[in-house]
C-alpha cells in the first residue's frame, strides 16, 4: 500500500467515525437528579419541595444538543438514621441535530419532547456535629417520553444503517453517597454534596457496535450494561433550595420547601 492509498483510507475512516450518529431517548442519563430530603437537624421531619429546573446536555456522540425545562414536586422524610424522598416530575424540551446533509433521510433541525415520571431516593446516615453523612443510598427514576422526537426515532429504526434507541420508557437505578452540613450559627442554611453511580435498564445494544465518543462520566460494557456517574451540589437557604448537577449534562434547579 502506497502513501496515497494509506492517506485516502485514513481520511475515509475518520470521516466515517465522525459521521456515526446515535439517536437516544431525550432524557437518557438525565432522568436521575438530586432528591432533596430533610436532615437530622431540621425541626420539621417531613417536608414538601417544589422546584423548576433547566437541563442541557449532548447525546453520546457529543454531536447533538438537548435542552429542556422541568418541574419537580417531591416529599421527603427523616427518621432515626434513615431518610427517604419520593416525587413526580414533568419536562418539555427539544432535541437539536447538528446534521449538515439536508438531503439525508435522517435530516432534521429539531424535534420536541415531553416527559412525565417519578423518582425515589433513600439513605442511611449518621450524624457528627453539624453534619449528616449519608454514606449508603439508593436512587431510582421512571419516565415516559412523548412527542415528535420519539416518533422520529421509531421511523429511523425502520431505515437501515442507523443506531437508534427507540425506548420511550426509562428505568434508572443507582447508588449514592452524600454529605450535608449546616452553618455554624444557622441550621436553616445547609450545603450538601452528593455523588451517584448507576445504570439505565433495558436494551443498550445500540451503543455497542459503533465508535461512540462517550463522556468520561459513562461507559457501556461488552454485555450492554451502561454505567454513568453524576455529582451534585445542593444548598438550602431558609425556605429556598437550589442545586447544580454535572455528569454528561448540566442541571440547574431553584425551588421552595414547605
Amino acid at each position: 500500500m502506497n502513501l496515497k492509498q494509506f492517506l485516502s483510507l485514513s481520511c475515509a475512516a475518520l470521516l466515517f467515525a465522525s459521521c456515526s450518529h446515535i439517536y437516544e431517548p431525550a432524557l437518557y442519563h438525565q432522568d436521575i437528579v438530586y432528591q432533596p430530603k430533610p436532615t437530622s437537624f431540621d425541626s420539621v421531619k417531613a417536608i414538601n419541595y417544589i422546584s423548576g429546573a433547566f437541563n442541557a446536555n449532548s447525546n453520546s456522540n457529543l454531536n447533538d444538543f438537548v435542552v429542556s425545562g422541568q418541574v419537580n414536586l417531591s416529599r421527603g422524610y427523616v427518621f432515626n438514621n434513615f431518610n427517604l424522598s419520593y416525587g413526580v416530575f414533568g419536562a418539555v424540551g427539544q432535541y437539536e441535530s447538528d446534521q449538515a446533509n439536508k438531503g439525508a433521510a435522517t435530516y432534521f433541525t429539531n424535534k420536541y419532547f415531553e416527559v412525565l415520571g417519578g423518582r425515589f431516593s433513600a439513605n442511611a446516615f449518621v450524624t457528627s456535629g453539624r453534619t449528616d453523612f449519608r454514606f449508603i443510598g439508593v436512587e431510582m427514576a421512571y419516565s415516559h417520553e412523548y412527542g415528535t422526537f420519539a416518533d422520529f426515532r421509531r421511523y429511523l429504526n425502520t431505515l437501515p444503517g442507523n443506531f437508534v434507541d427507540t425506548r420511550t420508557d426509562l428505568v434508572t437505578l443507582g447508588l449514592t453517597s452524600e454529605i450535608i452540613f449546616h452553618n455554624v450559627n444557622d441550621k436553616t442554611v445547609q450545603n450538601g454534596i452528593r455523588v451517584f453511580y448507576g445504570t439505565t435498564f433495558g436494551d443498550n445494544n445500540a451503543f455497542l457496535d459503533q465508535k461512540v465518543n462517550e463522556s468520561p462520566f459513562s461507559f457501556t460494557t461488552s454485555s450492554g450494561i451502561n454505567f454513568f456517574a453524576k455529582a451534585s451540589y445542593f444548598i438550602t437557604f431558609k425556605q429556598f433550595i437550589s442545586s447544580v448537577e454535572i455528569g454528561n449534562g448540566f442541571f440547574l434547579r431553584f425551588g421552595y420547601k414547605f
